[in-house]
């Protein structure tokens, strides 16, 4: 019995270390549902509506002229209302489906955005610029194992006095099962978290049954880094609501806000970031 606990360990661990590929086959096989998926509302985003909502509006101010980078674009809804804001925009994304699918909306909506295909880790070898803006938003940093090696890329690609932008999912959140019954894991990242899904966010009933490997980062470990990379902290808030029905037992309350029933208003389901490089 001990054997077999130790060889579980081990493939485990070899899982855990071969997460790129699991993860990018996970994200190939999600991204052909939510481009047509009523979650994303692909129809009124070619009509014009922006992707972004208001917390990471406030935050990113007006940036006509600038220059973006967008961590983890996914097929690059949020890149491309950046772009349309005339903003100068290069996105990344690990999935080459999701980056064909940007591609093609780009040329559908007329509106260019520089998409590439690369993991997070590798980019700073395949891209050779500074931005003004580093922008990341909504369910990326569980994709990634070290934190540290993140925060050294935002600060890597930002210009002297650039601003990096986040606004991701709150990590009390991630310690639950997907019901909201009870905790299920651990608030700090100490191994990967290696499970099978079937279905997706923005779409439950999907036929999508895939395995993936992602990571649990408390606010300390976040912010702890960026700043451990040369950044300072400008702004930092926390909210009690989400701006995507991304979860179950949600209620709607407000106009891109929902809030999960068994908590209400008492756990926050988002926080933003507001960071300057030195």
């Amino acid at each position: 019995m001990v054997l077999l606990f130790l060889l579980f360990q081990i493939y485990r661990k070899m899982e855990g270390s071969n997460y790129l590929e699991i993860n990018k086959a996970l994200w190939n096989k999600k991204t052909a549902v939510h481009y047509e998926s009523a979650f994303y509302d692909n129809k009124e985003f070619i009509k014009g509506k922006s992707s972004l909502n208001e917390i990471e509006l406030g935050l990113l101010g007006d940036v006509k002229g600038k220059s973006v980078l967008h961590l983890q674009c996914h097929f690059g809804q949020d890149s491309l209302s950046l772009a349309r804001m005339a903003a100068d925009v290069t996105a990344i994304d690990l999935s080459d489906e999701a980056i064909k699918k940007a591609i093609d909306l780009s040329e559908i909506i007329n509106t260019p955005c520089n998409f590439v295909c690369t993991d997070l880790y590798s980019s700073p070898k395949v891209i050779d610029k500074k931005f003004d803006i580093v922008f990341t938003s909504y369910g990326t940093i569980g994709w990634l194992p070290d934190i540290d090696k993140w925060a050294n890329v935002v600060s890597h690609f930002l210009k002297p006095n650039g601003v990096f932008i986040m606004a991701e999912f709150h990590p009390v959140i991630w310690m639950y099962d997907d019901d909201f019954l009870g905790i299920k894991y651990r608030y700090f990242n100490d191994k990967p978290i290696i499970e099978e899904e079937t279905g997706t966010y923005a779409d439950k009933e999907a036929e999508i049954t895939e395995k993936f490997v992602c990571w649990n980062h408390g606010l300390a470990e976040v912010i702890g880094s960026l700043l451990l990379n040369g950044l300072s902290l400008e702004s930092f808030d926390e909210y009690d609501y989400s701006p995507y029905d991304a979860f179950s037992k949600t209620k709607k309350i407000g106009e891109r806000q929902y809030q999960i029933e068994p908590f209400g208003n008492k756990v926050p389901l988002v926080y933003s970031l507001k960071m300057k490089k030195k």
